[in-house]
């Protein structure tokens, strides 16, 4: 890919990202959304206000950015939607670790493992059915 994805701007693409599969790293939580086109990928940036006050919600999102901008640039895939969702952990998590996250949520939610693609119901549960890990 050899430019910056579109931003996702509208409710109901956030929507059908959150539908899509998911996967929940230490520093972020990635949702990614197959849109069965082959338009470029699309990207999307939220962070709630548990994770504080402006400043700091202003502050995850620029990483996220620049976090997105380096590692989305090589490895993300023309007609995919994909969230990021900031976390407390994000503000503080070093820079290589959190591009570290996001790369493994890459390839999580690709399902680059031996080729196979999980159903978008498994990509959010663990084994045991429960959730993955928050951190």
């Amino acid at each position: 890919m050899d430019r910056q994805p579109d931003r996702l701007r509208k409710r109901s693409d956030f929507l059908a990202a959150a539908r899509g599969r998911k996967r929940a790293e230490r520093g972020l939580v990635l949702q990614a959304n197959f849109r069965h086109d082959e338009n470029p990928p699309r990207l999307g940036f939220t962070v709630t206000r548990k994770v504080g006050n402006a400043v700091a919600r202003n502050r995850v999102k620029r990483r996220l950015r620049a976090a997105a901008a380096e590692v989305l640039s090589l490895a993300a895939k023309d007609g995919y939607d994909y969230v990021l969702i900031g976390r407390q952990e994000t503000l503080t998590r070093r820079w290589p670790d959190l591009l570290s996250d996001l790369t493994i949520a890459l390839r999580k939610v690709h399902g680059s493992r031996n080729g196979e693609t999980p159903a978008p119901s498994d990509a959010s549960r663990s084994a045991s059915g429960k959730d993955l890990p928050h951190g």
